[in-house]
């Protein structure tokens, strides 16, 4: 079954980076998009970031210049890197592996990593 387990997160002062990784399992990783997606406390799921299988890297508009995803197709894990932190990016952080061609649909996601960034 599909496993995705984050980690990386912590407590950044603003300004700060952090790099969340998120290992795989259970699926053909290297043919299938990945995203990261939060949510704030008392917010709803919001998407991060995409890559899709051959690289190409999607972003929403808040994080576009400071969040950078990847992927390593051997080791079965996407990384987001995170920069200029700002108090609120604060966030439980999710992997996600999305349905089909979408990158905001989830088919699973993992338990999630805190990140906090404090002002």
């Amino acid at each position: 079954q599909v496993q995705l387990v984050e980690s990386g997160g912590g407590l950044v002062q603003s300004g700060g980076s952090l790099r969340l990784s998120c290992a795989a399992s259970g699926f053909t990783f290297s043919t299938s998009a990945m995203s990261w997606a939060r949510q704030a406390p008392g917010k709803g799921l919001e998407w991060v970031s995409g890559i899709r299988s051959d690289g190409t890297t999607y972003y929403a508009d808040s994080m576009k210049g400071r969040f950078t995803i990847s992927r390593d197709n051997v080791k079965n894990t996407v990384y987001l890197k995170m920069t200029s932190l700002k108090p609120e990016d604060t966030a439980v952080y999710y992997c996600a592996l999305p349905r089909g061609g979408s990158l905001v649909d989830f088919y699973s996601w993992g338990q999630g990593t805190q990140v906090t960034v404090s002002s």
